[in-house]
């Protein structure tokens, strides 16, 4: 399964100059948990970094700092780490393991921002793959049961 098929196509854009209540405003309207972050005009398709639901608690509100007194590009993370959209669910587990994060950035063959994969999307695909090879088992314990009983009785 690769990262195409289970990524969000939604993708919320804020200038890095946004506000942190139209921020979380934007998250909630959208229903999402982070916005990508794109330079101010004239050059805001440029993504500069991702702020996250957890960077507006943990980065602001829990250091005082109020939703009017800080702009995005006080609490985001600096660039976007991406992975190809033909790059597997493992692939993806690796890269968020690695860099310490929980949304990537799911890009085409030239670069650009195709989706958002989140933790969540993966640990849904894994679960369906679980799900899936628990079937498999299922399927064979039952041929293994079947065998067994239609095995000939022999009387001693």
């Amino acid at each position: 399964m690769d990262l195409e098929q289970i990524s969000s196509r939604t993708i919320v854009r804020a200038p890095r100059s946004c506000r942190l209540r139209e921020a979380a405003q934007l998250m909630k309207t959208h229903h999402v948990g982070a916005l990508i972050v794109t330079e101010d005009p004239p050059e805001d398709t440029r993504v500069a970094g991702i702020v996250t639901d957890r960077d507006l608690v943990l980065k602001a509100m829990a250091d005082g700092i109020g939703p009017e007194d800080a702009m995005v590009s006080d609490v985001m993370t600096e660039g976007l780490v991406t992975l190809s959209a033909n790059a597997g669910v493992h692939a993806a587990v690796e890269a968020m393991r690695a860099n310490g994060v929980r949304r990537l950035g799911v890009t085409a063959a030239d670069g650009t921002l195709l989706s958002i994969v989140s933790l969540d999307d993966v640990v849904g695909a894994m679960a369906a793959e679980l799900a899936g090879l628990a079937g498999v088992i299922r399927i064979e314990r039952e041929r293994e049961i079947e065998q067994s009983i239609q095995l000939p009785l022999i009387a001693l």
